[in-house]
């Protein structure tokens, strides 16, 4: 008997042997029968959507209604009074005498006058203003000029962010009108002096804009 139980022993160790040099080999053939994992696509750096830009940016609706604003037919008409609005305060130097290069501001006051500063004698600085004031082609052309100048800043600035860096501006959408034919200058001047009103000075601040226009001369910002 002892000698039966020792081959049995035998038997069942060699048996066991053969099984484990079986399983590595048996494993191996499995990885390569199984199909391949397949792994999520592949993303070159080129094409890597978390760096690259819709390309329907432009198709935007903000986007479609803002090419509808003719600015440099805006700028044209903003520079004739521009250039008005300069040219009688040069006069106005050369009048008195003054250096062409003296540097002046005007503004309105709050009760719609014209106002004058700079660094120049009081009494010129006095009669520049009453002559101004008296001035009916001034007065007209400076006030159109402090309503329509912050309306096309304020639009230039947000077009450039837009065509730069393909920033929305909500303000400049919800100045421009889906009709073509409401989107003259004199349309958006007044579309924007109200959300100028209604606006907190906060957000003109964040704009970039003022309450109060001033329209300086041989100055610089």
């Amino acid at each position: 008997m002892s000698l039966l139980a020792s081959l049995v022993r035998a038997s069942t160790q060699f048996q066991q042997a053969m099984e484990k040099r079986q399983q590595p080999a048996n494993a191996a053939e499995n990885r390569a029968a199984a199909p391949a994992v397949q792994s999520g696509p592949e993303t070159s750096a080129d094409g890597d959507d978390r760096f690259t830009r819709s390309g329907g940016d432009d198709n935007t609706h903000a986007a479609q209604k803002a090419r509808k604003l003719t600015m440099t037919e805006y700028k044209q008409t903003v520079g004739q009074d521009l250039a008005f609005v300069r040219d009688t305060l040069r006069h106005k130097l050369a009048e008195f005498n003054l250096p062409a290069a003296t540097a002046l501001s005007v503004a309105k006051s709050n009760n719609g006058t014209i106002e004058v500063a700079g660094r120049l004698p009081e009494d010129a600085r006095s009669q520049i203003e009453k002559d101004l004031n008296m001035n009916s082609g001034f007065r007209e052309a400076f006030s159109r000029l402090s309503a329509s100048e912050p309306t096309l800043q304020f639009m230039d600035n947000a077009l450039k962010l837009n065509q730069a860096y393909g920033v929305n501006n909500s303000l400049l959408d919800s100045l421009v009108s889906e009709n073509q034919q409401f989107n003259g200058l004199q349309d958006l001047v007044h579309r924007y002096d109200t959300l100028r009103r209604t606006a907190g000075a906060e957000q003109l601040e964040a704009a970039g804009q003022q309450h109060q226009y001033a329209f300086s001369l041989n100055t610089r910002a």
